[in-house]
C-alpha cells in the first residue's frame, strides 16, 4: 500500500508511524483516558488491511480519529488532533532551505528546467529563482488561504506564477507602444523624448521592452505599425539632406534611388537592433524579455507601405536567424512573431501576398511566425483586430469614455487553472456528481483569483513607473492607486483548464472528437465561459476563459492524479493531460480537420486559444504550408506550424538526430545533448508537439506518449 504525502511524493505504508504519532498523544493524557498497545495494534491493523493501492496522509489520520472516537476515547483523540495540529505548524515552517540550496548545487532540475530562456546556472538567474523559492514558500503558508494552497497541492487547482505572487505585479501585457514613442517616456530617472529616426524608435523600443519585462512575470507585446511613421520620418529626412546636398546637380530619380539606398540600411539596421537587443538584453530577473512582435497590416493604415517593409525585413532576418557562440546561424526563441491574415495578404491575389509567402518560408525554417485570422478574429471581437499579450491571452473588447475600443495599454491580472480530468475521474461516470464537483471545483477558483485580484488592489504606481506612471499601461501620478484600472473590464483574470479531451473520454467513453464526445466537451466548455461571464457581471472584474499554453501543467495534474488515482487508460497511462481543448496526439486527423474542429473551442475561449498543426519536411513542403495558410484565414482565429525535421541550433546540422547510449538525444556532429538547443523528429509515435524532458529518477526522454 502506497501513501501521498502532502507534498504528493509517495513512500511505502509504514504503520510505526501511525503507533508512534498515538503513543505520543496517549503519554499526554492522563491514565484513564488511554489506550492499551494491544488497541494500538488493532488500529494499526485495521487500516494496513483496507488493501487500498493509494492512501492520502489525511485519510490515515481520520481513520485513527474515528477508531479513537469508537473507543470513547475523546481526550486522547482531542490530544492526537492537537499533536497533528502541531505537525501542521512545524511543516509550515520555512520550507525554502534545501529547494535554494539545490539551485546552489544546479540540482533543483524542476525549477531549473521550468523556463526555456532562463540559464539557470548564472548568478543573475539564480537570484531571481531563489527570490521565486521564498515567494512560493511564503504563499503556500501565509498569503494563500489554506483550503486554497491544499487545493493546489493536490492538483485540484493550479495557482500559476507563485514565485512573483509575493510582489504587486501582474502577468502579461499589451504595451501602449504608440503613447510611449510618441509623447515620449521616463526611464531610470532619465527622459527619452519622442524618437526622430526610425533606428532611433527601434532602439528605444528595446529599451521599453527590457523595463517592462523587469517589472512583470509574463509576456508582452509590441504593435510594430506604431513604428511605420518613424520610417517615413527619415524617409523625409534622407530627401531634405539629399535636396540641401545636390540641390539641382542631379535628377530626382537619382534623388529617390540615393534615398531609397539610405532607407534600406537604416530598415535593416533598426530592425536587427530591434532581434538582437531582445536576445542580448537581460532583464533584472534573468532572461530575456518574453516579447512578441505583431504583424498587421491594417487596410486603412496611413503608414501601411513603410509597414510592408518593416514586416518584410523581420521576417528576412528571422528566416536568417542569429548567430551562436560558435558562429552558427539558429532559430532564436525571442521575439516570437504573430502575422495577420487580411484580404490583402491572405494568398488570394491581395497586393500583399508576397510577404505571407515570406511568412511562410520563414515558418519553414524557424517555426515562427504564427498566425491570425483577421477575418475571424472580427467574428469573435466585435469587429477587432488586436494582439495577444505576449503569446496566447486575449483581452475582451473594451471602450474608452469616448466610445473607442483600446487595446493597448491594458493587462492580465494573473491564472489560475482547473484540473478537468481529476473531475472526470472522482465523477466515476456520474454526471450529477459531475456536475456537482465542477461547480465546487469552479468556487475554489474564484476564490484563487480573487486573492490575485485582492493583492493588486491598492498597489500605488511607484511599483513599477514605466507601467503606471510613463504610459507603458497609463500616465498615473506619483503615489496614485492603481485600482481603477482592475475593475471594469480594462483588465483581463484568466480561468485556465487542462484536459479537456482527457475528462470526456473519462465521462463519455469516446473522444470529444466523436458527435457524443462533443457534446459533452461543448458543455465543459460552456460552463467554464458561463462562469467567468457570471463573475464578471457579479465583481465588474474582466474574468476570461484561457486556453493556457502552460504544457508543464499538463505533466503536474497528470503526475498527482496518477499517484493518486494509479494508471487509467488515455487518462494517467500516457503521463501528461492534453493541453486545452486540443485533440489528443495520437487520433488520426489531418491538418484542416484539425483546425475546423479545433475553431469551434476558440471561440468559447476567447481569453486566450491557439491551435498547431504538424507539417512533415516543412522545408520541402510550402506549397502544402500555403494552403494550410489559406485554411488557416477562413476557418480559424489562431494557429501556429510544428514539423518533423531534425535541427540542432548548436551546430547547425539539420539532418537525423538519434538517441545516444545513455538513452540522449545526441547530435551526431558536436555531440549536444541540450534538448532545449535541437528539435528532434517524433518518428515513433506521431506526436504533433515539441518534446520534454521527463526530469525523475530515470533518464528517460518523453515524447509526451512514449518512452522511446
Amino acid at each position: 500500500m502506497k501513501v501521498i504525502k502532502r507534498d504528493g511524493t509517495t513512500c511505502d505504508f509504514d504503520g510505526n508511524k501511525i503507533a508512534v504519532a498515538i503513543q505520543k498523544a496517549n503519554a499526554s493524557v492522563d491514565p484513564e483516558d488511554r489506550i492499551t498497545d494491544e488497541q494500538i495494534t488493532a488500529i494499526v491493523d485495521d487500516i494496513s488491511s483496507r488493501h487500498r493501492a493509494r492512501l492520502l496522509v489525511e485519510d490515515i489520520q481520520d481513520m485513527v480519529e474515528e477508531k479513537l472516537m469508537e473507543l470513547q476515547k475523546y481526550e486522547l483523540m482531542k490530544s492526537y488532533i492537537i499533536y497533528r495540529y502541531e505537525r501542521a505548524l512545524v511543516r509550515k515552517a520555512n520550507t525554502t532551505d534545501e529547494s535554494i540550496l539545490s539551485l546552489i548545487r544546479n540540482a533543483n532540475k524542476d525549477v531549473m528546467e521550468e523556463n526555456s530562456n532562463k540559464n539557470a546556472r548564472t548568478a543573475s538567474t539564480q537570484r531571481d529563482l531563489i527570490a521565486g523559492e521564498v515567494s512560493k514558500d511564503l504563499t503556500r503558508r501565509i498569503l494563500l488561504p489554506e483550503y486554497i494552497s491544499k487545493a493546489h497541492d493536490e492538483g485540484a487547482i493550479h495557482f500559476h506564477d507563485a514565485d512573483y505572487f509575493l510582489q504587486p505585479i501582474f502577468n502579461c501585457c499589451l504595451i501602449n507602444i504608440e503613447d510611449m514613442l510618441d509623447n515620449g517616456t521616463v526611464m531610470n530617472g532619465k527622459m527619452i523624448e519622442s524618437p526622430k529616426s526610425f533606428q532611433v524608435a527601434c532602439t528605444v523600443v528595446t529599451q521599453i521592452i527590457a523595463s517592462v519585462a523587469s517589472s512583470q512575470y509574463g509576456g508582452q507585446s509590441v504593435n510594430m505599425a506604431h513604428l511605420g511613421k518613424y520610417l517615413r520620418r527619415t524617409k523625409e529626412k534622407y530627401m531634405k539632406q539629399c535636396n540641401e546636398q545636390f540641390g539641382d546637380e542631379i535628377s530626382q530619380e537619382e534623388k529617390d534611388k540615393i534615398v531609397a539606398m539610405r532607407l534600406k540600411d537604416e530598415l535593416k539596421a533598426g530592425v536587427q537592433t530591434i532581434q538582437y537587443q531582445i536576445n542580448t538584453l537581460m532583464t533584472t530577473n534573468g532572461q530575456s524579455p518574453f516579447v512578441t512582435l505583431f504583424l498587421y497590416l491594417k487596410p486603412d493604415d496611413p503608414y501601411i507601405e513603410e509597414n510592408a517593409m518593416i514586416i518584410e525585413e523581420i521576417l528576412r532576418q528571422r528566416y536568417q536567424g542569429i548567430k551562436n557562440e560558435v558562429g552558427v546561424y539558429v532559430t532564436p526563441a525571442f521575439p516570437k512573431l504573430v502575422y495577420v491574415l487580411d484580404e490583402n495578404n491572405c494568398l488570394k491575389g491581395g497586393k500583399y501576398d508576397y510577404l505571407t509567402k515570406l511568412a511562410v518560408k520563414c515558418s519553414s525554417k524557424r517555426l515562427y511566425p504564427d498566425y491570425i485570422s483577421a477575418k475571424k478574429m472580427r467574428e469573435n471581437y466585435e469587429g477587432n483586430v488586436f494582439s495577444p499579450m505576449g503569446c496566447r491571452s486575449f483581452l475582451a473588447p473594451w471602450k474608452d469614455e469616448n466610445g473607442n475600443y483600446k487595446f493597448e495599454g491594458r493587462f492580465n491580472q494573473g491564472v489560475v487553472s482547473i484540473n478537468l480530468p481529476q473531475i472526470g475521474i472522482l465523477a466515476r461516470g456520474d454526471e450529477k456528481k459531475f456536475w456537482d464537483l465542477m461547480e465546487e471545483r469552479l468556487q475554489l477558483c474564484f476564490d484563487a483569483l480573487m486573492v490575485r485580484h485582492n493583492a493588486l488592489m491598492g498597489v500605488s504606481s511607484d511599483v513599477s513607473p514605466i507601467h503606471w506612471q510613463y504610459g507603458a499601461i497609463a500616465r498615473l501620478d506619483k503615489g496614485e492607486k492603481i485600482d481603477k484600472y482592475l475593475f471594469g473590464g480594462y483588465s483581463s483574470i484568466s480561468l485556465g483548464y487542462i484536459g479537456l479531451y482527457e475528462v470526456t473520454k473519462l465521462m463519455t467513453g469516446e473522444s470529444h472528437t466523436t458527435p457524443k464526445g462533443q457534446e459533452f466537451a461543448l458543455k465543459v466548455m460552456h460552463c467554464l465561459r458561463d462562469h467567468c461571464d457570471k463573475w464578471k457581471e457579479q465583481t465588474n472584474i474582466g474574468f476570461a476563459l484561457y486556453g493556457t499554453p502552460a504544457e508543464s501543467l499538463c505533466y503536474r495534474f497528470a503526475r498527482i492524479d496518477k499517484e493518486r488515482f494509479g494508471t487509467i487508460k488515455d487518462v494517467t497511462d500516457k503521463g501528461y493531460y492534453t493541453n486545452s481543448y486540443h485533440v489528443d496526439v495520437r487520433e488520426h486527423i489531418d491538418a484542416f480537420h484539425k483546425f475546423e474542429f479545433e475553431s469551434q473551442f476558440q471561440k468559447i475561449s476567447s481569453g486566450g486559444a491557439i491551435s498547431y498543426v504538424e507539417i512533415p519536411n516543412m522545408r520541402n513542403n510550402l506549397a502544402a504550408m500555403e494552403d494550410v495558410v489559406k485554411f488557416i484565414y477562413d476557418n480559424i482565429q489562431y494557429a501556429e506550424f510544428n514539423t518533423k525535421s531534425d535541427y540542432c541550433q548548436v551546430c547547425g546540422y539539420d539532418g537525423e538526430i538519434m538517441i545516444n547510449d545513455n538513452y540522449e538525444w545526441e547530435c551526431p556532429i558536436c555531440h549536444n545533448k541540450d534538448q532545449r538547443k535541437m528539435n528532434v523528429t517524433r518518428r515513433t509515435c506521431g506526436y504533433l508537439g515539441e518534446n520534454f524532458w521527463n526530469v525523475g529518477k530515470t533518464k528517460e526522454i518523453k515524447a509526451r506518449v512514449l518512452h522511446l
